[in-house]
């Protein structure tokens, strides 16, 4: 596996967390009950977080060399997506967005340890 797989898939997800991010910026605008407000201003947060730390981490750690920092980039976005998801409390607009963030951040996490791997074997 190649650093050019992991940097593919860093931009792969960095389209599902603008994806998700521009369907809450779509729900409220339309509109929501307080709980629903307070989801998505969270689910926001995070899906920024992706957005500004995670992204950018993965994105210079495979620039660098450096796949480990790579894979915690990947697996806090992951894990953010999961978050939002929670945040709903079962009844989320954002599952279809969530599972997709959370999907390719998992497998990209899984191509930069296969990477790291492959590093230490050699």
């Amino acid at each position: 596996m190649s650093h050019g797989l992991a940097q593919i898939m860093v931009k792969v997800m960095k389209a599902r967390a603008n994806d998700a991010l521009n369907k809450i910026h779509e729900l409220q605008r339309v509109g929501a009950g307080p709980k629903q407000k307070r989801a998505l201003s969270s689910c926001a947060s995070k899906y920024n977080a992706i957005l500004i730390a995670d992204i950018p981490q993965a994105t210079e750690a495979l620039q660098k060399g450096d796949p480990k920092f790579a894979e915690d980039g990947a697996n806090d976005a992951a894990n953010e997506a999961t978050y939002c998801e929670s945040d709903f409390s079962g009844k989320s607009p954002l599952t279809k967005q969530n599972n997709a963030m959370h999907d390719v951040a998992a497998v990209t996490a899984s191509i930069v340890r296969t990477i790291t791997l492959n590093l230490v074997s050699c």
